[in-house]
């Protein structure tokens, strides 16, 4: 019986199917095929001659004493790859190559892309790939190199500013304000029609809010997608809680609200890892693009005319 794996893939093997607690998830991380992962799991399940995981109702593979070890080994290995990556990078101060950006699906819609395109030009050398995700990435695993939150960041290794505050209020299209009153206040919203999220969207700070002021019934039609909701709100389907930058430059639509929601406001942060702080694309960026939205302040505070 051999005790350890021979190479870091098998590792990597075990960690991301751990991770994961299924076989698709770790085949998605680790770019190839469900079948793949489970014969190379099965193969290295008999190499070694020991289970490293069990699996449960729902296809759902939990680690068993062994592969909960193997998979912490290799995390520690994957930290300190990560880390010296993140060091080497760090070190680069050629303005040319890939730059790895992360945001959310409005910030890029109304914002961000009009800052890259000039970002693009002043630095045409350097490659710019967004990832439009409403998840936070991890910048210590270098899944992106720098990313527009709207929050402060919490983990001590990152490092960055604050752009903006992010205002947001209810809209509504004209041709829905021909038919229907303005509301007075907030409580009054639940006469209206309303979008919102899917039921369960738990976290979202607008679609809590919005489910605590109307009943579920008021609720006409639900995606996950902010800029879906603008779409239905700009064609007359109901009202919106949207960002000011995302509503207010809008000419159909109108606000339901007049003044932003307060306990709606979020922070706008531009950040990256401390490793990555003085690699020459990373500051060229945070210059370019973040001072670029810090521009826009008016617009993303909701004071803009």
């Amino acid at each position: 019986m051999q005790l350890m794996p021979d190479d870091w893939n098998e590792l990597r093997l075990i960690l991301e199917v751990a991770r994961a607690g299924a076989l698709a998830g770790a085949a998605k991380a680790l770019g190839v095929d469900h079948s793949t992962v489970y014969r190379k799991l099965q193969a290295l399940e008999g190499k070694l001659g020991v289970p490293l995981f069990e699996r449960v109702a729902g296809g759902v593979y939990v680690p068993t004493g062994t592969g909960e070890r193997l998979a912490a080994a290799g995390e520690r290995m994957e930290d300190e790859a990560l880390a010296l990556a993140r060091d080497l990078a760090g070190r680069d101060r050629r303005l040319e190559g890939r730059l790895r950006v992360t945001s959310s699906e409005t910030l890029a819609y109304r914002l961000l892309t009009r800052h890259i395109t000039t970002f693009r030009a002043v630095y045409p050398g350097v490659t710019v790939e967004l990832a439009i995700d409403n998840r936070v990435l991890s910048l210590s695993r270098r899944e992106a190199d720098v990313a527009l939150r709207p929050m402060r960041p919490k983990e001590g290794d990152l490092w960055g500013r604050k752009l903006a505050d992010v205002a947001w209020t209810v809209y509504g299209s004209a041709e829905y304000f021909a038919k229907r009153a303005l509301p007075a206040a907030p409580d009054e919203l639940a006469a209206h029609a309303l979008i919102g999220w899917e039921e369960g969207a738990g976290g979202i700070k607008a679609a809590d809010w919005l489910s605590a002021i109307v009943p579920s019934s008021a609720v006409v039609f639900r995606t996950s997608s902010l800029v879906n909701q603008l779409v239905a709100a700009r064609a007359g389907m109901g009202l919106a809680v949207l960002p000011c930058y995302l509503g207010d430059p809008e000419p159909q639509l109108r606000r339901a609200l007049p003044r932003p929601v307060p306990e709606l406001s979020r922070e706008l942060w531009i950040v990256t890892h401390t490793d990555l702080k003085a690699t020459a694309r990373v500051r060229a960026f945070f210059e370019v693009v973040g001072d670029g939205i810090a521009s826009d302040r008016a617009l993303i505070e909701g004071m803009a005319e």
